[in-house]
């Protein structure tokens, strides 16, 4: 028996590639096509933008201000610098604010457009610098310019807003403080004043010149004391030339200052010295002699009986002879006696006069033991009353330094870099666009390659695969 084996012919390479090859490469082309036709477009068609940047510094000074309030004391106030805060950065505040839909509006409305066609800015805050820098963009340079200058007087303008809110709430909380402070401090004055018109003692003062009074008082009365012991030596000297013991010499002078006596006395001598005439004249029983011893009897009567209430003691007409100066027997005498009545009546006013000095002492050191005791309410109201003045005048120092410092939470922005005028767009790239449109072509080409060729090599897997097959079939 014979066996036949057929082989069947493979399909021809050239035709397979013909056919599978068309396909990939029209869709390359229409790839790149896409690619570079959006490229150029957009080229063509987009709108050129330019791009305006400037730059401001935000310096962090600190403020320390000290206030002397002479015998009160003193006040301070240490703003120190914002970046000293590790968690508190016034640039990053500025860019929230550079960002913040008020600034926008406000700076759209300087432009006369509206915050979407105004745009945000582009913010950057350097490293190790104060200094932030923004970025606007425009339709063209001009715009993108008076975009940037719009942008800053919007941010002033909301800083300043913004101090002046500061600086009113702080005010009002420190008129708060300000207020309680001057009601304390009026009440301390009125609880002192108070107490000085109940008390009469109105400062430390008083009582040194008190203290100073009874101190002059006290030497006032030593001297007088000493003239009256030496007005006591020369009363006692006169009465011992006049014979006279010192109760004497006193009854004396008693009797020569008393004015009744003294008229009893001389009615007595008067009467005396016309009977002694009228004796010479006429006889003892005559009635004229006989009236007129009984005018002399009745003046000695009125004399003695005045002279011992004067003395309160019983008088005789000796005593009173020996001591009236009208019956003295010489001008000696007489002159003794003047001088006794000068020694008596100066060693009196002397006693009175120191009596009424020890009086006033007394007095007087009462008065200082009174006030000295009331001189510690006195202190205690004053220190009360010095605490109030000096919170109230360093709560007052405080408002007025803080009032001067405007620039603690929002520092000041200083414009370093003015708003230039850009000089060419910032977009589009035209270099970039060109390179990103040849990537892609690159990129599209060099897939759709792969793929071609990947799925050429499968085929012919599949067609080998099949007339192997085949072969062992037949």
């Amino acid at each position: 028996m014979t066996e036949s084996v057929t082989i069947s012919r493979p399909f021809p390479k050239s035709r397979l590639q013909q056919v599978h090859w068309s396909p990939y490469l029209l869709i390359g082309i229409l790839a790149n096509a896409a690619i570079w036709c959006s490229a150029l477009a957009y080229l063509k068609l987009k709108a050129p933008t330019y791009m305006s940047g400037w730059a401001v510094n935000v310096p962090g000074t600190a403020a320390q201000a000290r206030v002397s309030l002479p015998e009160i004391g003193q006040t301070s106030l240490d703003s120190s610098s914002p970046y000293s805060i590790s968690t508190q950065d016034p640039r990053q505040n500025y860019k929230f604010l550079a960002e913040s839909d008020a600034v926008i509006q406000i700076a759209a409305t300087q432009m006369d457009m509206t915050p979407q066609e105004f745009g945000k800015p582009k913010v950057r805050i350097g490293d190790s610098t104060s200094i932030i820098e923004f970025q606007m963009t425009g339709d063209n340079p001009e715009e993108a310019r008076d975009k940037s200058y719009a942008l800053y007087r919007a941010i002033q303008a909301r800083v300043n807003e913004l101090r002046v809110q500061e600086f009113i709430q702080r005010d009002a909380s420190f008129q708060s403080a300000l207020s309680s402070s001057q009601r304390k401090l009026e009440m301390a004055q009125k609880r002192l004043s108070d107490y000085k018109a109940i008390s009469g003692l109105n400062s430390s003062d008083q009582l040194k010149a008190l203290s100073d009074n009874i101190e002059a008082l006290r030497k006032q009365r030593a001297e007088i004391v000493a003239q009256q012991q030496q007005s006591s030596s020369r009363l006692q000297q006169l009465a011992a030339n006049l014979n006279l013991s010192e109760q004497d010499a006193a009854n004396a002078f008693v009797l020569q200052t008393d004015q009744i006596f003294q008229q009893n006395l001389k009615n007595y001598s008067e009467t005396s010295a016309n009977l002694v005439t009228l004796s010479a004249r006429f006889l003892p029983d005559h009635p004229t002699i006989v009236a007129e011893q009984n005018k002399r009897d009745a003046a000695a009567k009125a004399m003695l009986v005045r002279s011992e209430s004067l003395l309160g003691r019983p008088v005789s007409q000796d005593l009173i002879q020996q001591l009236n100066l009208n019956t003295s027997n010489g001008s000696a005498r007489e002159n003794l006696f003047q001088a006794l009545v000068d020694a008596q009546a100066e060693n009196r006013g002397l006693q009175s006069q120191a009596k009424e000095t020890e009086q006033q002492i007394l007095q007087l050191e009462n008065r200082l033991r009174t006030l000295s005791q009331k001189e510690t309410t006195l202190e205690a109201l004053r220190r009360e009353l010095q605490v109030s003045e000096a919170v109230f005048s360093s709560t007052l120092a405080n408002l007025d330094i803080i009032r001067s410092n405007a620039f603690g939470s929002y520092p000041l922005l200083q414009i370093v870099a003015e708003p230039n005028l850009p000089k060419s767009p910032s977009s589009p790239k035209r270099m970039f666009i060109l390179l990103g449109a040849t990537g892609g072509s690159l990129f599209v080409s060099a897939g759709i390659l792969a793929f071609w060729l990947r799925q050429r090599r499968m085929t012919m897997l599949e067609l080998e695969r099949k007339t192997h097959h085949r072969i062992m079939e037949g």
